[in-house]
């Protein structure tokens, strides 16, 4: 009995030493991907809560808007405490980027719950999640100094990655920044140290994206307190720099915004009025999300630099631009109030009738049977639907398969078209040469065997004029040779005789797109030249790869094909607008796809680029001399 108690024991203490190891590995694992967002590597893949939360964030940096979906799949996810700081998160993240004008309170209250939760669960991720949030509510409110010198104290304490360090090291120096500027009007004598040594913290952990921050914030500390205009631009010029290595993510473009907005006001303090306007121009460009009051206080600023260029109508223009835009931000602000007012008198209304329904639900069971039988019901419809669907997906993918298969089918047909052509101008090219060789070159030969036998004849005997005959011979032998070199040139006219390139590539589109499922677009320039017949064919047989490859797995509905012939250099873009693919993955030394491509092309001394990105499309160049 002892004995199989102690077995008993030792099985729960197993069970939960692994319950425990394998919580802690989930933990490491999901910082891990945190690291990895931080380091915009921004590709997850799972439909776990984590993996849609870690999504939800790269869309936020992609395009800085909530995506709908994935905050709706989380919603339905949540189940654990760990869940509901995750959804937390992403509530306070969705109210922060949806608004024009934020409604910081909702988005504090989220971020503030989600922080008190991580610490029950003692969550060091999950605390540097919620504080990095709360310190930059902190930082843009500029109105809870006291809460922001608490919570950035807290970030550095919990900080567990050389990320969350950095960030929490800007949160706090920006704090010291603004608590010392807003009460005591002036700066500590060593700012400036803090700031190189975080600058430094930053470089030697390769953080360089927050050290850009780093060097932003000194360019206003430059400009605002110190009045050293030239520093400040300096250290803008190295956060821009940076920054503009990932421009293509709304994330760093609303900072390149702030940037370029900032270096406007030092040129105009320099009286460069100018390349004042050139830098607003540029941050008019990007236009980011939420900014309408900066972009205000940006048309106000060129208003007044063209002022000073004594441009008074361009001054006026931008200054009603700026009024417009004035009067549209109060109208904005006052349809929110009513909004929020509207919301809470909805949420009184609905809870008033929460309390009527749930009263009457206790007096009438019938319904709820009802409700019941109507639920069985719509469940049933829903699941023959559901059933439906997927038999007309089924019927959908077959009939798009069948759809590739068609235009792999018209692409081989143009293909053996286009070699029948080729061998029936081979062999019209041959008949032509035979016939020209009998009837003219045989004649001239004929007549150049006379003269010389009547030469040979009459070597002795003086009854004509020699040196006449021999200058008719002479002129025969020349025509002879002009004869047999046209021939020699018109061989080598070209490839694919009695077409071209450029028209074989336009049949075969034409051929492909008459089958309504991709539309093919031949943009050409500068082919009136002639091309080696050998490239001509190499090209052309490169195009049909390409464009079967698109067929086949780009699902792709156009493709433009670009040619241009250009100082001894042809080029040739493919571009589509399928589902792209991931390069990294393609083995270029298997098979006999883009690797034979690639061979061929490098045969040629030319270059090969392929440019794909996911759900976006496919480009590949190709650079060839001729």
């Amino acid at each position: 009995m002892n004995s199989l108690l102690s077995k008993t024991n030792k099985l729960f203490i197993l069970t939960i030493f692994i319950f425990i190891a394998d919580f802690l590995y989930s933990q490491e694992k999901f910082k891990n991907h945190i690291d990895k967002l931080y380091e915009y590597n921004l590709l997850f893949e799972g439909n776990d809560l984590e993996s849609l939360y870690l999504k939800f964030q790269a869309e936020l940096i992609i395009d800085a808007r909530p995506n709908i979906k994935i905050h709706q799949a989380i919603k339905t996810k949540v189940k654990s405490n760990r869940d509901s700081i995750l959804f937390a998160l992403i509530e306070g993240d969705n109210v922060w980027f949806s608004n024009n004008f934020k409604r910081d309170s909702i988005s504090f209250t989220n971020y503030f719950s989600a922080y008190q939760k991580s610490i029950e669960q003692n969550d060091s991720t999950l605390i540097c999640e919620s504080l990095n949030r709360i310190n930059r509510y902190c930082l843009e409110s500029e109105e809870n100094i006291k809460d922001f010198g608490f919570y950035s104290n807290q970030y550095i304490s919990f900080a567990n990655s050389n990320y969350q360090k950095a960030k929490s090291k800007f949160f706090r120096l920006s704090y010291i920044l603004q608590s010392n500027f807003l009460i005591n009007n002036s700066l500590p004598n060593n700012i400036l140290d803090l700031f190189n040594k975080d600058i430094a913290f930053c470089k030697n952990h390769n953080e360089i994206y927050v050290m850009a921050e780093f060097h932003n914030l000194l360019g206003v500390t430059y400009d605002v307190f110190y009045k050293k205009l030239d520093r400040s631009l300096d250290n803008y010029q190295i956060a821009e720099k940076i920054f503009s290595t990932q421009k293509k993510l709304n994330y760093f473009k609303t900072k390149l915004f702030n940037i370029y907005i900032n270096k406007a006001h030092i040129y105009h303090q320099k009286k460069q009025y100018e390349p004042s306007n050139i830098e607003i121009a540029k941050a008019l460009k990007i236009n980011p999300k939420k900014n309408n009051i900066r972009i205000k206080r940006a048309l106000e600023l060129v208003s007044s630099n063209f002022q000073k260029l004594n441009q008074l109508d361009s001054s006026l223009y931008y200054l009603k631009k700026s009024k417009t835009l004035g009067d549209s931000i109060g109208l904005i602000q006052k349809a929110i109030a009513i909004s929020d007012i509207t919301e809470k008198y909805q949420a009184e209304k609905k809870e008033k009738e929460n309390l009527e329904l749930r009263a009457k639900r206790k007096q009438d069971k019938i319904l709820l049977f009802s409700g019941a039988l109507f639920m069985i019901l719509g469940s049933l419809i829903a699941y023959l639907n559901l059933k439906n669907s997927r038999r007309k997906r089924l019927l959908a993918e077959q009939q798009k398969e069948l759809e590739k298969q068609k235009n792999l089918t018209l692409l081989k047909e143009q293909e053996i078209t286009t070699i029948n052509a080729m061998v029936a101008g081979q062999e019209k090219e041959r008949i032509r040469i035979a016939e020209d060789l009998h009837d003219n070159i045989g004649s001239v030969l004929a007549t150049l065997k006379l003269h010389f036998e009547n030469l040979k004849l009459n070597r002795e005997k003086k009854h004509f004029n020699q040196e006449e005959l021999y200058n008719k011979t002479e002129k025969l032998i020349d025509e002879t040779y002009l004869k047999v070199r046209s021939i020699a040139h018109a061989k080598n006219a070209g490839v694919i005789a009695n077409q071209g390139l450029l028209v074989a590539i336009k049949i075969m589109a034409d051929k492909i797109s008459s089958a309504n499922q991709l539309h093919i677009e031949i943009v050409d320039f500068g082919l009136d030249k002639p091309i080696e017949s050998n490239l001509e064919i190499t090209i052309f047989r490169i195009i049909q790869e390409l464009i079967t490859n698109t067929i086949k797995h780009a699902e792709a509905t156009e493709v433009t094909i670009n040619l241009s012939l250009f100082d001894e250099n042809l080029n040739v873009i493919v571009e589509d607008n399928g589902k792209g693919f991931n390069e990294s993955k393609i083995n270029f030394k298997k098979g006999m796809g883009l690797g034979s491509i690639q061979k061929r092309i490098e045969h040629y001394n030319g270059t090969f680029q392929i440019d794909s990105v996911l759900n976006r499309g496919t480009s590949i160049i190709l650079n060839i001399p001729v």
